[in-house]
């Protein structure tokens, strides 16, 4: 399409032809031979255009092959533009890396399932009955797990169900290997351990090693010496004469009467320390420490996600055998039969017991390595006036031993009041050692029931102190719909299979579920208790279907426990409290949004509160309430008006929490401290 003038390029191009084949034919190939050097090319010349050759240099362009993408990657503009973003991406990637360091570095410790939910405990004997033979069972506790899912609760604590006589209520195992008949076998303990891990529950089972059963294996190899059997338990010589025996000592068992039993087979006396179906181990030997090491790992093997270990401060004795000394000196020898006449120096809390305990948490470690499958360590002992000793078994700084021990302090409370239960508080709060988690109960298998012990009035206040004080709180079955103990003639020792005392049976009556007969625990003829007759009022169907029952006041405290971070893991401060109401804040740092817990443990109160907290805003809102109808409302905080047995939880906006506040200091508490950042959304520790 350009001119002839344009300057013209001279190309050779050659003629090549094309030469038919004719197969392989030696002279047809020497005749072509020798025609191909008779014919030279014909040459012929081409125009070209310059301007055309210029048009048709490359450019990059989509798909192109590597051989041409090499040609431009070495041009500077594409060199100095593929560099800088090559150092943007380095740049970027190391940011990452350091903001996600600094994170992790400045974020707390995420509370562990153990501290993060309530814990359910569960008496599996009247809990659920699946067989018709009126006794609760495993597969039972598996039928109502969704029960236990609705109450917003993530662990659940079974008491023993290892094989026993039953006496003292199962606490004397036969075999630490095997479930009792009664409550299954133990592919039914398997199918349950499932059930619990598929709905994203944990499980907390009891063990009791200072003492076994009387029909325990190792107990009859014992009183006739077998082989290394022979001191698994602990022996003395006593005096026999007729049908009366001297025993060592002056030591009295928990249930009242001396702590040695003459054994006819062996001729000698064993120690006690509970009934004397339960003879003592002896923990000085080095083979029963392991057999109770075996058995932890059993459980654990199996699945079990934590323990409570029982009577641990009964683990040794003194080898001395010395009298212990009578809290009244004027009594001596046969005078002295009740637990309580004695100071059980010698019996208790011996030099050496916390390396057993440090031993347990050594072998439960061993299973607490994968993530996420930390094995919980509790201790059950009731110190009731000794604080102090309780607070050791969390262990040292550097030595750990139960993630918390029990805490009793407000199940012992001999009087109500708003006093008493700061009282009870206070106490454990103050003496806990820094850093460690706090836990409370208001019941258990070994006490009456609320609404018994301090009225029906207080079990909503009472379930409203438990869930929105700072630590785990540990809930009796039975206690989230108020139920009460049985009069005690409706039971026999008979019908209970005996025990130490009937009085313990009071508060075990089968779990109320509806209001059919037997109130749902069973559809047998009898359950092994008879069931309390407020069941066809107090029971689960019909308080989840009423919206100001006992029940749903629990479920809606679990779920503000569960969802507001300063009732979950933040500051608690005491601010008031009087022979009627306590009063106290959870908080957090970072955080503008604060909660009071108004509760009326007396009668009728009304107190200024706005006078006693500075800072305090002259309105806020009750949250929840247990009169459900104030739920919403604003009260004013001069003029905090509560009626006998009724809790407030109220909330508020401040810029001056009361934790800051110079007037507080010592009376504001925290475990696992963290702070909010509002800007990003998340928590970090050094505020």
């Amino acid at each position: 399409s350009k001119t002839v003038e344009a300057r013209r390029l001279p190309m050779e191009l050659s003629d090549k032809r094309g030469v038919e084949n004719n197969g392989f034919v030696q002279n047809e190939d020497k005749e072509r031979d020798t025609n191909s050097q008779e014919e030279m090319p014909e040459k012929c010349s081409v125009d070209v255009d310059p301007m055309a050759m210029e048009e048709t240099v490359l450019k990059p362009y989509a798909g192109m092959p590597k051989e041409v993408l090499l040609q431009f990657s070495s041009q500077a503009r594409y060199k100095v533009t593929r560099e800088i973003l090559f150092w943007l991406i380095i740049a970027g990637a190391v940011a990452l890396v350091c903001a996600t360091i600094a994170i992790i570095a400045l974020s707390p410790k995420c509370l562990d399932w153990w501290q993060a939910s309530p814990v359910y405990q569960i008496y599996p004997r009247s809990f659920k009955d699946s067989n018709m033979d009126g006794n609760g069972d495993l597969k039972g506790i598996q039928e109502k797990l969704d029960h236990i899912t609705s109450l917003n609760i993530k662990t659940i604590w079974i008491t023993p169900f290892f094989k026993s006589p039953l006496k003292d209520l199962g606490y004397g195992a036969e075999d630490f290997y095997d479930i009792d008949p009664i409550f299954g076998c133990m592919n039914d303990f398997e199918n349950l351990l499932v059930a619990i891990h598929d709905k994203g529950l944990k499980l907390i089972m009891d063990l009791i090693p200072n003492h076994t059963s009387d029909k325990h294996q190792w107990f009859q190899l014992s009183r006739n010496r077998t082989g290394k059997y022979t001191d698994y338990y602990i022996w003395h010589n006593c005096t026999q004469s007729g049908a009366s025996v001297t025993p060592p000592n002056n030591w009295v068992s928990v249930f009242g009467g001396s702590s040695w039993q003459f054994d006819d087979v062996r001729q000698q006396c064993y120690l006690h320390q509970f009934g004397k179906e339960q003879p003592d181990l002896n923990f000085r030997n080095p083979d029963v420490q392991q057999e109770i090491h075996d058995i932890i790992k059993f459980w654990l093997g199996k699945g079990v996600d934590g323990l409570s270990f029982g009577t641990v401060k009964f683990l040794l004795e003194a080898t001395h055998l010395r009298d212990e000394p009578a809290v009244d000196k004027s009594q001596s020898g046969g005078l002295i039969t009740a637990y309580s006449q004695l100071y059980h120096d010698y019996t208790t809390e011996q030099a050496g017991l916390h390396d057993i305990v440090r031993s347990f948490r050594q072998t439960m470690n061993e299973y607490s390595r994968e993530p996420g499958r930390y094995r919980f360590l509790g201790s059950e002992d009731d110190e009731k006036e000794d604080i102090e000793a309780t607070m050791t078994y969390y262990g040292t700084t550097f030595i750990q031993e139960a993630d918390f021990p029990f805490n009793f302090n407000l199940i012992n409370m001999k009087n109500l009041s708003g006093n008493s239960i700061f009282e009870a508080v206070d106490s454990w709060m103050q003496n806990m050692p820094a850093g460690k988690w706090p836990n409370w109960a208001v019941g258990n298998p070994n006490t009456a029931r609320i609404s018994t012990r301090i009225g029906k009035e207080y079990i909503n206040v009472m379930n409203m102190l438990l869930l929105t004080l700072p630590g785990t709180p540990i809930t009796y079955y039975g206690e989230e719909i108020g139920m009460e103990n049985i009069a005690s003639g409706n039971v026999s020792e008979e019908r209970v299979n005996s025990g130490p005392d009937v009085a313990t049976f009071l508060e075990k009556s089968p779990m109320q579920w509806d209001g059919n007969v037997n109130a749902g625990f069973t559809e047998g003829n009898s359950s092994w208790l008879p069931v309390n007759s407020n069941y066809q009022s107090v029971n689960v169907e019909v308080q989840s279907t009423c919206s100001n029952s006992t029940l749903s006041l629990y479920r809606a405290l679990t779920s503000l426990r569960n969802s507001e971070l300063p009732l979950n893991r933040g500051w608690m401060c005491h601010i008031w409290s009087d022979s009627n109401v306590f009063v106290f804040v959870r908080e957090m740092d970072g955080m503008d949004r604060v909660f009071m817990m108004v509760l009326n443990f007396g009668h009728e109160s009304t107190i200024d509160l706005k006078a006693i907290t500075p800072n305090l805003p002259y309105e806020a809102v009750i949250r929840l309430s247990t009169h459900f109808t104030n739920a919403g409302k604003v009260v004013n905080t001069t003029l905090v008006k509560t009626e006998m047995g009724e809790g407030l939880v109220l909330e508020y906006k401040t810029k001056k929490p009361v934790h800051t506040m110079e007037a507080f200091q010592g009376k504001c508490f925290v475990a696992e401290k963290a702070c909010y950042s509002k800007a990003l959304n998340l928590l970090y520790v050094n505020c």
